[in-house]
């Protein structure tokens, strides 16, 4: 493993206390420009996300209506209301996005799939990134806000679902994360800068309480504006 990676793992709370977790719950206000865009202002402004770490499976509830729900696992996702009731569902939901830039309205199982991976690689980050399969090694650091970061290059088998195949991890001193980029495939590469901030302690890991996600240049600075998606999470629960 390379040394950098273990690093991070270690100051998030170490992988071996993070195995013996299956699953994550949390609340979330969300907002930015990307919902707006999507034809999807309001639908998960304020919601409860559900994660099982290892089988890959995310949903949220309410997904928009307080009777419905979602439900992603990386080849199929579906709409369901309260009652178990298939209401839509989307098999093969990748290949849905073929020729979408960022301005391409969404269905709602093409949402429920973004929402789904995107939690799903947050809340498992950084622990996924010493799943079998991903390869990962520190390249040079990064100066930025009055510090210099070193960074960790990420690269994700076919079989992960998540944001782009290569992504780049920023630490601190401390080895908490403080910045995310990546590519977004889905939206036509679109390339973005996470921020990730307010470190909560839960049942032994570090958690970041707010995230916001901004557009990124060629040369990797990101920019201040538009806000693209702002996440701030609570009543984050490990079992």
């Amino acid at each position: 493993m390379d040394a950098l990676l273990e690093t991070i793992l270690e100051a998030h709370g170490g992988l071996t206390r993070w195995q013996s977790f299956a699953r994550v719950d949390a609340h979330l206000i969300q907002g930015g420009a990307l919902w707006g865009l999507k034809g999807k202002a309001g639908l998960l402004d304020d919601t409860t996300v559900t994660v099982e770490l290892r089988t890959g499976r995310a949903s949220h509830h309410p997904f928009g209506d307080p009777r419905r729900l979602s439900v992603f696992v990386p080849d199929r996702v579906a709409i369901l209301g309260s009652d178990g009731a298939l209401i839509e569902s989307l098999t093969d939901p990748r290949a849905s996005f073929a020729g979408h830039s960022l301005e391409t309205p969404w269905t709602d199982p093409q949402l429920a799939y973004f929402a789904g991976y995107a939690m799903w690689t947050y809340l498992n980050t950084p622990f996924l990134m010493a799943r079998p399969g991903v390869e990962a090694w520190e390249i040079e650091p990064w100066r930025e806000k009055g510090e210099t970061w070193r960074r960790l290059r990420v690269r994700f088998p076919a079989d992960i679902a998540t944001h782009s195949a290569e992504q780049t991890l920023h630490v601190g001193e401390d080895g908490l994360l403080r910045r995310h980029d990546y590519d977004v495939a889905i939206t036509g590469g679109t390339p973005g800068a996470h921020y990730i901030s307010d470190y909560i302690d839960v049942s032994g890991i570090k958690f970041p309480t707010r995230r916001r996600i901004f557009p990124r240049t060629p040369e990797g600075q990101s920019l201040a504006e538009p806000l693209v998606v702002s996440i701030d999470l609570d009543n984050i629960v490990l079992s």
